[in-house]
């Protein structure tokens, strides 16, 4: 019967976990986990938006953070900044993932073009922009906005941009980017909301 290197984990500081983690102590690694879990999922859920998605994240910060727990330094961050971090690139990189299509920054100009212009399009991007409008009037609404903001809002929803990406694409501060898209789908759902009211088909 091997020695308990940790058999109060539940007790011990966060360094001290991270180094029975690191260990593969059985005790520490549970006491680790219970530890940390709810902030861990928390964030991953704060960033994918879906429960299923976060748990899945979870379970893949646990693995990195077990793989990263013999160089953790306590002198650089605390334990629980060094595994936000690691839950909050890997919550990224599985939104990341999860795009159908990769976005490429030479496809964009094309994609808004085809989007914004005002006579109606037939090309395969068209057909991609109303899908996911859901409706040629979503998409009438969407080119009455200022040419600012309908470019933030077509990067956004129909590239699936981030705002940094919509920023470095538009080549504006990130915050610009934020609130441009932000402004943009508020004035986008205000007149399709008012469109219903007076009896014009969403």
């Amino acid at each position: 019967m091997g020695v308990e290197l940790f058999p109060r984990a539940d007790r011990v500081d966060d360094a001290s976990l991270v180094a029975g983690f690191a260990l593969g102590d059985e005790q520490a690694s549970v006491a680790f986990v219970r530890r940390f879990q709810d902030a861990v999922y928390g964030l991953a859920l704060s960033v994918t938006r879906e429960p299923a998605l976060a748990e899945d994240v979870s379970q893949e910060v646990f693995v990195r953070a077990w793989r990263a727990a013999g160089n953790y330094d306590p002198r650089r961050a605390s334990a629980l900044t060094w595994l936000l971090t690691i839950t909050r690139n890997a919550a990224i990189d599985a939104v990341r993932a999860r795009r159908p299509v990769p976005v490429l920054a030479e496809n964009l100009e094309r994609l808004l073009d085809v989007t914004l212009r005002s006579e109606p399009a037939t090309e395969s991007t068209e057909g991609q922009a109303l899908a996911a409008l859901e409706s040629e009037r979503a998409l009438e609404r969407l080119r009455d906005l200022p040419v600012e903001q309908a470019r933030a809002v077509a990067l956004a929803v129909l590239a699936g941009c981030t705002a940094a990406e919509v920023g470095r694409h538009e080549d504006i501060p990130l915050g610009t980017a934020k609130t441009r898209i932000r402004t943009g789908l508020r004035r986008l759902r205000d007149a399709l909301k008012e469109g219903s009211r007076d009896g014009t088909p969403p």
